[in-house]
């Protein structure tokens, strides 16, 4: 009996070794075949690399043969350059051999600015536009409200439909307070919310105008330069050096304002004044697209007692005052084409305000100005008639 159990359990051992080894088997079988298969592609990853690689290396080497094609092209090019830069300077030694040199005549270049500027002066303007009015009387005045300092400006664009309010506080600054509208402007008590645009440079007195969505500005350096930045892009579009030496304060009570930018029908304006004329305002028309010097005048309205001016269709008015503030009065005008002067129009009075006025820019849109008096913002509505009834 124990015999059979044992040859019974030999038998069941023998048959599990040999399952277990037909399953091993096969388990290597598959292992190898699967070895097999990734050492194929690998095989053919290296072969499709290493052609990439020879088509690179061979693209290379045209290349670089291609550049050394070039450079002896280069050099070649330039030898004959020298050649014919040696053959010229022959000639040119030859030419100077033969005929004598023309006396040196040294042009001054100032010599020549105050020629150009002499000429401009003669010229006689054209007018842009057909406006032909004047001011008769100050119809109204409006007091909006007191914002910052003693001298200030404030403005909006006469060009387009923007009704932005642009505020200047201050004679020397370089912070712009932008309002949406008058409303705004007038309903606000304090700047801390108020968007602002910061300047690349600080502004020199109160000569600034905003014309066409760009910033013309007063800017010292050396010299007196003219900046026009652009409102909208916070930008710097151009900036020009005026062709005006020795300048002095234009307005004799308002010693910070050297030079004066103001807006009408016809465009925009430079008011200034020189040693060469100390006594007497000048005028000059400034071109917006290039800030060139367009023509000049010397007009006859004295500096003396002057606190601010304005350009209408063409036409300067001056306002003085006196060194103790009283009314306002528009005393002297100078008109550019000459049919109107100072004797044919009669004094105009402002109302009795606060001090004196640091700045006053015509909006020809609106027909009013836009005054800076003692730190109060005031509008003036012009009434405006033909020139044909002054006489």
């Amino acid at each position: 009996m124990a015999g059979i159990v044992a040859c019974v359990l030999l038998s069941v051992v023998t048959v599990v070794n040999s399952q277990v080894q037909t399953a091993f088997l096969e388990y290597m079988q598959t292992r190898m075949g699967s070895l097999e298969e990734r050492i194929a592609q690998w095989h053919d990853h290296s072969n499709r690399y290493s052609s990439e690689l020879r088509d690179f290396k061979n693209q290379v080497l045209k290349m670089l043969e291609n550049i050394e094609k070039e450079r002896d092209t280069v050099r070649n090019e330039m030898e004959n350059t020298n050649v014919r830069l040696d053959r010229l300077e022959r000639e040119v030694d030859y030419l100077e051999t033969q005929n004598p040199e023309p006396p040196c005549v040294d042009i001054d270049t100032k010599l020549t600015e105050l020629h150009q500027q002499k000429k401009k002066k003669k010229e006689k303007y054209e007018k842009l536009t057909d406006c032909s009015d004047t001011i008769s009387q100050v119809n109204a005045m409006k007091i909006l409200k007191r914002f910052g300092s003693n001298a200030g400006l404030w403005t909006k664009d006469p060009i387009g439909n923007s009704e932005k309010v642009y505020v200047f506080d201050g004679a020397g600054n370089d912070t712009v307070f932008v309002f949406s509208r008058m409303k705004e402007f007038t309903l606000s008590s304090s700047t801390r919310k108020v968007p602002r645009i910061k300047l690349p440079y600080p502004w020199i007195g109160t000569g600034h105008i905003v014309y066409g969505g760009n910033l013309f500005y007063i800017r010292q350096d050396e010299e007196f330069q003219v900046i026009k930045f652009n409102l909208t892009t916070k930008t710097i579009v151009d900036s020009a050096v005026l062709p005006i030496e020795q300048q002095v304060p234009v307005y004799g009570l308002s010693k910070f304002n050297y030079i004066d930018i103001v807006a009408d029908e016809e465009g925009l304006w430079v008011i200034y004044a020189t040693k060469e004329n100390e006594k007497n305002i000048c005028l000059a028309k400034l071109d917006p697209g290039n800030l060139g010097i367009e023509q000049m005048w010397d007009t006859p309205c004295p500096i003396e007692n002057a606190e601010s001016a304005f350009v209408v269709c063409g036409t300067l008015y001056v306002v003085y005052n006196t060194k103790l503030p009283s009314r306002s009065r528009i005393q002297c005008v100078f008109d550019v084409s000459g049919t109107i002067s100072s004797e044919h129009v009669p004094i105009v009075y402002f109302p009795k305000r606060y001090g004196s006025h640091s700045s006053m820019k015509y909006n020809p849109k609106e027909k009013q100005i836009y005054a800076w008096d003692d730190g109060y913002q005031i509008l003036y509505k012009l009434n405006m008639k033909p020139r044909d009834e002054l006489y």
